[in-house]
């Protein structure tokens, strides 16, 4: 059962009080990390750990799974504090256990660890944590280049769990201290009525237009998803009201559906917040956070514009209309309800970009003046009952959506502390390089298929954090800039979104829409081309991902390969002779591939 699931029922009496009490603690814990920073790493992530293992293991969980739940929630907390309250003594012992006693303590992290992943996102990702425990436990039986000398257990699991070379690693870091932060500012904000002041905006500026509902689902998307994320919880809000509307104007349910797949799939790669990937692209790169964001908003923009391109072009090919004045909001309400989100964001920019302090110190600023905007509404007035509720939701929504980043960014660390104690990624590096021959696209190709595959199977993040451990340093040693590689990495993560056979935010909008998911899928490919070509466009221009340091060449590439985009949008939508549309679709790909 996922943590989002709809259908359980929200607790009420006292368990609503625990909940929402127990949300609330793990909040200001989080945010005063922010305003304190002087509590050690080996205090302040293994409480993180103890805030996010009861949401994935007893929250709306019944029967035998509460009761089970219940017992791995009281080890697993109990061995997280025991590491807390003992950080002094475990700084001292450089990752070696030194006792029975502790060596069991790391069993139980461990343990509960892969649990509490596999209850909040299922198998896959456990599984390969689970493999790579037991590559580093028994690998040394392995024989040729894929075997390792062999480590003492209390060496190999100490490393991983009273060291910060593993559970408390620079991943960990990253959920704690960065993405716990702006996961709150999300839930804050959709609480209040920023998500309707997303689409009241979306409306007005589109709603007109040929397509016009398509296009306020691609507008409303990017704007939702740069707070949520999340490709599949972008799918389920935005398009609850999308989706009827879309087909209330006569639009193909493929058509709708697909849009609004491919539109929440940008989410993610549409600064200013980018999902957790982003923060995490910080810590393994090394890049500011502002940096993160001027490199990766070009791309962002050619990819809202080749599904722009595409939705004007089926709406050519349907004559799909715009949305009629009655179904478009009244100009009061989208200046009131754009508000709700224009001023925290203002205040998270103004923070981050004229004050020069940490992106999580701007955010707390934001999530304050959210809290402050949930005391009012569209009406303006002031309404405490209302506000009660809405800072419940955020509460609660906050602290599941913690919990269950946080269960994969800890299951994740594990595969990452195997890699480092082991030498994994450095032979998987070495096999790339000898696969490829040394050449740089194969080995992007190889690259681009293993983040599909495994993409298919774990959350974006997860998909990106182990894809570019191991395929990274193979494409930086071949010439590839750091960030050029991990943006490339990130993107690629991203295909499983739309891609089949697994295909998360296509599978939700074909349910919604009551339409054959194959058929959304199709046609989601060929909306969100640009998911698939842009990635290699940056490696062909790397100016285009170069927006402060050569404007003029980042813009210039970007014309370049938007150009190249429409063609091949055009290529694959419009109803053109099927040699015109082969020799739009290669003067397209030539424009997104040559160099600048």
């Amino acid at each position: 059962m996922s943590l989002t699931n709809a259908d359980t029922p929200a607790p009420a009496g006292l368990a609503r009080v625990f909940w929402a009490s127990f949300a609330l603690a793990s909040v200001l814990f989080h945010i005063g990390l922010v305003f304190s920073g002087l509590v050690p790493n080996l205090v302040s992530r293994p409480l993180h750990l103890v805030f996010v293992l009861p949401w994935v293991l007893i929250y709306q969980r019944e029967g035998t799974q509460w009761v089970s739940g219940m017992v791995l929630l009281v080890f697993g907390c109990a061995a997280a504090l025991w590491v807390a309250f003992s950080h002094d003594a475990l700084a001292d012992q450089y990752g070696f256990l030194e006792s029975d006693f502790q060596v069991g303590i790391a069993a139980v992290l461990i343990c509960v660890v892969l649990e509490a992943a596999r209850r909040a996102i299922g198998w896959p990702l456990p599984l390969v944590a689970a493999l790579a425990l037991l590559y580093g436990l028994l690998g040394q039986h392995i024989p040729g280049q894929f075997g390792h000398s062999g480590t003492p257990i209390e060496s190999f699991l100490g490393t991983l769990v009273i060291a910060e070379g593993g559970l408390w690693g620079s991943l960990t870091a990253v959920s704690v201290n960065v993405v716990a932060i702006f996961v709150i500012f999300g839930a804050v904000l959709n609480a209040g009525e920023a998500g309707q002041g997303f689409m009241n905006v979306a409306a007005a500026a589109a709603g007109r237009l040929r397509g016009g509902a398509a296009k306020v689902s691609v507008l409303s998307s990017a704007l939702f998803g740069s707070i949520s994320g999340s490709a599949s919880a972008n799918v389920a809000s935005t398009g609850a009201i999308t989706l009827p509307a879309m087909t209330k104007l006569g639009y193909p349910k493929r058509i709708a559906g697909a849009v609004e797949a491919v539109a929440s799939s940008g989410g993610q790669i549409m600064p200013p917040l980018m999902g957790a990937g982003a923060f995490v692209m910080v810590e393994l790169t090394g890049v500011p956070y502002t940096g993160i964001m001027a490199a990766a908003a070009l791309p962002a923009l050619l990819y809202f514009w080749a599904v722009w391109i595409g939705i004007d072009g089926y709406a050519r090919r349907y004559d799909l209309r715009g949305l009629t004045a009655a179904d478009r909001p009244a100009r009061r309400d989208v200046l009131v309800t754009s508000g709700f989100f224009l001023i925290p964001f203002f205040i998270l920019l103004w923070g981050m970009f004229v004050m020069q302090v940490t992106p999580q110190y701007a955010a707390c600023l934001a999530i304050m003046a959210g809290a402050v905007l949930l005391l009012t509404g569209r009406d303006l007035r002031i309404d405490l009952r209302r506000a009660a509720v809405r800072a419940e939701s955020a509460l609660i929504n906050a602290g599941k959506q913690v919990a269950l980043i946080g269960a994969i960014i800890f299951c994740a660390s594990l595969v990452i502390g195997v890699l480092g104690v082991t030498g994994l990624g450095v032979k998987i590096t070495s096999l790339i390089l000898s696969v490829s021959g040394g050449q740089l696209w194969p080995s992007l190709l190889l690259t681009a298929l293993a983040c599909l595959v495994l993409g298919m199977e774990v959350p974006t993040t997860a998909a990106y954090v182990i894809c570019v451990s191991v395929a990274g340093p193979a494409l930086i040693e071949l010439g590839l800039d750091p960030l050029q590689a991990h943006l490339f990495v990130f993107w690629y993560a991203l295909l499983s979104t739309i891609t089949p056979p697994v295909c998360g935010a296509v599978f939700i909008a074909a349910g919604m829409i009551g339409e054959n998911w194959l058929r959304v899928a199709l046609t989601a490919m060929a909306l969100g081309v640009g998911l698939y070509l842009i990635p290699l466009g940056m490696v062909a221009a790397p100016s285009l991902i170069n927006l402060t340091g050569a404007p003029v060449m980042a813009v210039l590439a970007a014309i370049k390969i938007g150009a190249g985009l429409a063609l091949i949008s055009w290529a694959l939508v419009r109803r053109w002779h099927v040699l015109l549309r082969l020799a739009a679709a290669a003067v397209g790909l030539l424009l997104v591939l040559a160099p600048i």
